[in-house]
Order: structure tokens, then sequence, then C-alpha cells
């Protein structure tokens, strides 16, 4: 029994080695999952309201906007675009029904942090343990590996990302208001599967140094990107609990106006990518300047952030009027 076990693991580790890598997989992930955001993001106005927006900003199901209902005062019914207009109000409401079958509670967003916690002690004590799950994914990822990342920095990335899922789930419940809002419950899973990646992605280009490595061990010699990655960590770190602490002091539903928010209308995201630009810096094998795998992750964080960004200045436009944000970049400074 325990022989046929064995070989079952050898054979699944060999179709592994060859096809697909632990490190693949979560790229592919993230780049899939960017690739649909963008999709998204290019569909009619009023149905990528209702795929993405939530909170203040979500879209009713007939919702439309000033934009989009002065075009339609416009059009006439033997306008040449009216068939493309009903093609795409029938898209709508298509779109319409099919995310009001599934909603969830806004709150849901704490499951994100309590899995991003929970996750990373999971894989520490399977380090601490030589756990037989790491080890398996350890060694299917080794033999794909060309440098590889030191034990150090996977136990610093590592715990630099349980900092980040530790202070997140603590403002959800001390810092953030409660609310009655829904998100699409498509837009849950999906995070929930990020931040299951993205928990994997801060150690597996590790995985020779840890298979080397043993039972735990962890000596501080900082390398440059260590040091540079972990100082832009803390700053951003502190940066984004400031932006959060600001908007749940805030009147419900007012122009942010203080601080970061005077130069960008979403600081809290700039921060985000910060985060997470950190890390692949902190997590960098000898000889590369960021890690590939969180680099990816980096991607599909700034393409979802960036769309909700932009979404973000058309709602506060319609509602406090194109002055009052004018002067503002979305998220990234003299960039977008």
């Amino acid at each position: 029994m325990e022989k046929n076990k064995e070989a079952l693991l050898h054979s699944l580790e060999h179709f592994l080695t060859y096809r697909v890598s632990p490190a693949q997989l979560c790229q592919v992930f993230f780049v899939l999952a960017a690739a649909g955001v963008l999709a998204v993001a290019t569909t009619p106005e009023s149905a990528r309201r209702l795929m993405l927006e939530y909170g203040p900003r979500q879209a009713k199901p007939d919702a439309t906007t000033p934009s989009s209902r002065k075009a339609a005062a416009a059009t006439s019914l033997d306008s040449p675009s009216s068939s493309s207009s009903s093609s795409s109000s029938h898209f709508t409401k298509l779109v319409a029904w099919f995310t009001s079958m599934g909603k969830v509670p806004h709150s849901w967003f704490m499951y994100f942090y309590i899995l991003s916690v929970g996750s990373s002690l999971f894989w520490a004590a399977q380090y601490m343990s030589d756990g037989a799950i790491i080890t398996f994914v350890a060694r299917t990822q080794a033999p794909s590996l060309e440098t590889s990342m030191t034990a150090n920095q996977a136990m610093l990335t590592w715990l630099l990302m349980f900092m980040q899922g530790c202070r997140r789930l603590f403002e959800c419940f001390a810092i953030l208001r409660p609310s009655t809002s829904t998100m699409w419950i498509v837009h849950w899973v999906l995070g929930m599967a990020y931040y299951a990646c993205i928990n994997v992605s801060v150690w597996i280009e590790a995985s020779t140094s840890l298979l080397q490595t043993g039972k735990f061990s962890f000596e501080f010699e900082p390398s440059a990107n260590e040091a540079i990655g972990t100082l832009l960590f803390l700053i951003a770190w502190v940066m984004q609990y400031r932006c959060h602490k600001y908007l749940a002091g805030l009147t419900k539903y007012s122009l942010p106006k203080g601080g970061m928010f005077h130069y960008l209308i979403c600081p809290h995201y700039t921060c985000e990518c910060l985060l997470y630009l950190s890390l692949a810096i902190t997590a960098a094998p000898k000889g590369h300047l960021f890690n590939q795998t969180i680099i990816c992750g980096l991607l599909f964080v700034s393409t979802n952030l960036g769309v909700t960004a932009g979404d973000t200045r058309k709602w506060y436009a319609e509602k406090f009027g194109q002055n009052s944000i004018q002067r503002r970049w979305n998220m990234i400074p003299l960039v977008y």
C-alpha cells in the first residue's frame, strides 16, 4: 500500500515537472484573471457597471449614466445605430439577470483576509514541520527553477504577506464601517482564488532552497533586494492603513480630500500596488530584479484596481462635478 502511494506521488510529480509547475499555474491564473477583467472593462458601460461595481457605485439593473441617457435621447428609432443600441440593451438585460443570480454581502471581503492569514499560517506550519504538502509542492517546482530564492527570502516575504493579511483583517473588524451593499459572487470567488495563489507565490520560487534547508532555520542577512523591498513594503503598509482610516472617518459618500487623496483618486490602491511590488523585489532570486510569479500577481492587482479607480473617478465626477477632481491622478502619479 505504501509503495503504491509513493509510486503514485512520484508519477504525479514526474507529470507536473514536465507539463506545468506550481509557479506556472499561479502565473497563468494571474494573467488570465487580469485578461478577464480587461475583457469585462471593454463591454458597454451599463453592463460593465453591473459586473464590476459594488458599494455606493453599484449600478442598478436599469441604471444608465448621464452620457448614455443623452445618447439614447438623441438616437431616433430609424437611426442606423438603433439596432446596435437594441443589441446593447439586450446584452445589458442579460448581464443584469446573470449578476442578480449570485450576490454576496460586501462584508464578505473579510474572508479574503481570513484566507490570507490562514494560508500564511498553514504554509509556515508546513515548513517548520517538514510537512508532506509543502515538500510535495517544492519537489514538483524545484526542477524548473534556474535560480532559487534563499530560505531567508522566503521567510521574510512570508512574514510581510502575513503582516498585510493581519492588518487588513484587523481593519475589517476595527476600522471599516458595516455596510449593507452587495457584490457579484464572481468578485468574491476571484478574490478568494487570488489570495490562495499569492500565498503560494511568496515562497514557491524558493523551492530548491527550502528542500535543502530542511528543518526550520532563519538567519537574517539581508541582501539589497530584501532591504529595499522591506523598506518599501513598510512605507506602503503604513500609508494604506492611514488611507483606510481616513476613508472610514468620512461622512458617508462624501468626497475624500485630505492627505494623499488631494493628489490621487484612489491612493489606497496605489499603496496596494506598491505592497506587491515590494514583495516582488524582496523575493527576487539572485540575478533578477523581481520575482516573476509575484509580478504576475501584481499584474492582476494593478489591472483590477486600475479599472475600479477609473470607475471611481467617473462616479466622483457625476456626483461632485468634474472640477472637484480634475487635478488628481487616478492611481499612478504622472501616469494614470
